[in-house]
Parts: C-alpha cells; structure tokens; sequence
C-alpha cells in the first residue's frame, strides 16, 4: 500500500471509529508500526487529527477560530448552555468561561435572575450588559483572541481572590482517554485556575467537542462534578465519565 493510500485508509477509519491505535493498524495492514506512526505524525501537522499515546483521535472543530466557531453545532450548544443555566441559583456567585458555549449561556438566563458572573470572557461580559440583575466582574489581561479571552499572570492573580459557587468551564475536548482538553497551554491553565476557585465545576461540552482531542489537557475528567452534554451517554468516548445529559 502507497502512503497516499494509506494515509486515505486512516483517515477513513478515524472517521468511522473515532480513533486509532497504531499498534493495531500496522497488525491490519501489514505495515510497520514506525511507518504507521510516521503517517499519524504527518497528518496531525497537517491538522487532519490529534495524536495521543499509541495513536490518534479526531481533532476538534471547537479550535478553529472564533467567528467560525459561531456557527458550529448551534443548536446542541443552545441544548447544553439551557441545562448549565439552570444550574445557576438566585444570590450565587459564578465563573463563567469563555467561548460560544458559555456565550449562549448568557442568553439562557432568566431575565428575572439575580446572580454574580465573574469572567474573563470580553464577548460574556459585554453580552450581560442588558441584563438587569446580573452583577458582572470582569477579570482583565492580555486579550486571547482565538477564544475572546484575557489571560496572563495577572488574570490567574485576579481570579485567586474569588469563592464560587459554580464554574461553568468550556473546553474543546472531551475524551475518557485524552481527558478534557484544549488548544493553548495559557488558556489551559486559566482555566485549571478557575476551576480551583470554585465548589463545582460543570464542563460544557456540545455534540463537536465529544470524542475529540486538542494538545492540552485542562483537567482530569474526575475532577469536575459533571459533563453537560447533549451526547448519548453510550457514546465511547464518554464511558464512565461523570455527565448531566441533556435530553434532545
């Protein structure tokens, strides 16, 4: 087999199965599992997968940038930002992340709700403006653009003077295997941060972010109360992690 063909076949197969273990691959094909591993490391400079120990899994549509990122999974999004605004009580203090999935959160909200968000999202802050009993706190620093974000030292200083009561944390991937990740290692300490300042941590994981990968890992998948997500909960990638399913 040519390495166009079998770069084809793997891609083919990551598609169908969700992953891919080099070890079994090079067994199927024959092939030596140093020229299998060759093709996984070229393919994920190309951007066409995320490679993990032992092989791959899917890479995420959530890293792409923010504008397209708008557009992506709306719906599963509206489903997932629906059950984490229910998670809010009246009088509580909440982190809320960046991202469109902690954007559509905003527009979840009870017009009636009384509650403090504390964020370092610019596009989350300025969307609570026309709320009109939501306290917000914005936590400042060098802008992230990718995701609309500040973050830096002095962002990470800020956020240790706060006690919440819920973070609300997005991610770009969730995975029993790879954990919950993300694209940038700033912003996957920012957020590591957040998460220690709060009693419970929900992460928001709409349908794109289910079974795929990024470079970075945020957190450990038990160290969060609960996964929200509108996946069905046999899906592979989410065996036994903790999750709050979202009925479609």
């Amino acid at each position: 087999m040519l390495a166009a063909e079998r770069r084809d076949f793997l891609l083919t197969r990551l598609q169908a199965d969700g992953k891919l273990v080099a070890k079994e691959i090079a067994a199927e094909l024959g092939a030596a599992e140093d020229s299998i591993r060759r093709d996984l490391r070229e393919m994920a400079a190309a951007g066409l997968c995320q490679r993990v120990y032992g092989g791959a899994l899917p890479i995420s549509p959530a890293i792409a940038d923010y504008a397209t990122r708008t557009g992506v999974a709306t719906t599963s999004k509206e489903r997932v930002a629906a059950a984490a605004a229910a998670l809010i009580r009246p009088g509580s203090t909440v982190l809320l992340d960046g991202g469109t999935t902690a954007l559509a959160v905003t527009a979840a909200l009870p017009a009636d709700l009384r509650a403090t968000i504390v964020t370092h999202s610019v596009t989350v802050a300025a969307a609570l403006v026309s709320h009109p009993t939501v306290d917000v706190y914005v936590l400042g620093g060098r802008l992230f653009k990718h995701s609309a974000v500040t973050s830096g030292a002095a962002v990470a200083e800020a956020a240790r003077d706060i006690t919440a009561d819920l973070f609300l944390l997005g991610v770009t991937g969730v995975h029993h295997e790879a954990g919950l990740t993300t694209g940038d290692p700033d912003e996957a300490a920012m957020k590591r941060t957040l998460a220690s300042r709060a009693a419970e941590t929900y992460v928001l994981a709409s349908e794109e972010k289910i079974g795929a990968a990024s470079p970075f890992r945020v957190l450990p998948p038990d160290h969060v109360t609960a996964i929200i997500t509108d996946a069905p909960p046999a899906h592979p990638a989410l065996k036994d992690l903790p999750l709050l399913s979202v009925r479609t």
